[in-house]
C-alpha cells in the first residue's frame, strides 16, 4: 500500500475500495433470495425492509438465516479484500459496504438497516468485538425480547469496546456506522418509546 501521505497516490487506492465495498454491499440478498424461493419481493411484507428480519416475516426460518449470513459475509468480504492493500483501505471498503448495503442505487437507495452487514464488517477488522456484539446481541434481546433494541445496544457499545482493545482506526469507523445504524432505526426507536414495537417471535 502506497504511503497514506501521499495523497496523489493513496487517493486511487481509497476511491477503488470504497466503490468495490459498495457494490459488495449493495447486492440484496433478501430480496434476491426471496424472489428465487417464490416468495415474491420481500418490499410487499411487513416492513418492506429487504434484510434478515423481514424475510422471517414470510416465515420462511433457514431463508431468514441464509440472508442473515449473506448479509454479514458481505460486510467480512469487503474488508477482507480491502486489507489486502493495507488497514486504511480495509477500513474504507467496511463504510462502502455498509454504504452499499443501505443505500443500494439498484433499489433506489432504499436498503437494509444494516445491522448485519455492521456485524461483517467487525468480523473482518477486530473478531473479538464481533464476538462481543453478538453476545451482547443475544443478552439484551433474551431479556427484552426486542430485535431493534438488542442492536442498537450493542452498536452504541462497540466504539467503547473496539477503544478498549486499543483499536482507534476501527473507532473512527464504528462511531460513524453506529450513528447510521440509529438513523436507520429511528421508526424502531419512535415504536419502543411509545410501547408499540414488535417483540422476537411475535
Amino acid at each position: 500500500m502506497p504511503d497514506p501521505i501521499d495523497w496523489s497516490l493513496a487517493l486511487p487506492y481509497y476511491i477503488a475500495a470504497l466503490a468495490a465495498g459498495y457494490l459488495i454491499g449493495s447486492i440484496p440478498f433478501g430480496l434476491i433470495l426471496t424472489r428465487l424461493s417464490g416468495l415474491g419481493d420481500i418490499r410487499s411484507i411487513g416492513s418492506g425492509n429487504i434484510g434478515a428480519t423481514n424475510v422471517l416475516r414470510t416465515g420462511n426460518k433457514p431463508l431468514a438465516a441464509l440472508t442473515l449470513a449473506a448479509d454479514l459475509l458481505k460486510g467480512t468480504a469487503a474488508v477482507l479484500l480491502g486489507l489486502r492493500y493495507g488497514p486504511d483501505t480495509g477500513i474504507i471498503a467496511g463504510l462502502g459496504a455498509f454504504l452499499g448495503h443501505s443505500f443500494p442505487v439498484w433499489l433506489g437507495f432504499r436498503g437494509g438497516k444494516g445491522v448485519a452487514t455492521y456485524i461483517g464488517i467487525l468480523l473482518g477488522l477486530f473478531w473479538k468485538a464481533a464476538l462481543a456484539f453478538c453476545v451482547l446481541w443475544l443478552a439484551i434481546a433474551a431479556l427484552t425480547r426486542f430485535s431493534s433494541l438488542a442492536a442498537l445496544i450493542a452498536s452504541a457499545a462497540t466504539p467503547f469496546i473496539l477503544a478498549w482493545f486499543g483499536q482507534w482506526q476501527a473507532v473512527e469507523l464504528f462511531a460513524l456506522l453506529t450513528l447510521l445504524v440509529f438513523v436507520r432505526h429511528r421508526a424502531n426507536l419512535m415504536r419502543l418509546v411509545r410501547g408499540e414495537e414488535s417483540k422476537i417471535g411475535s
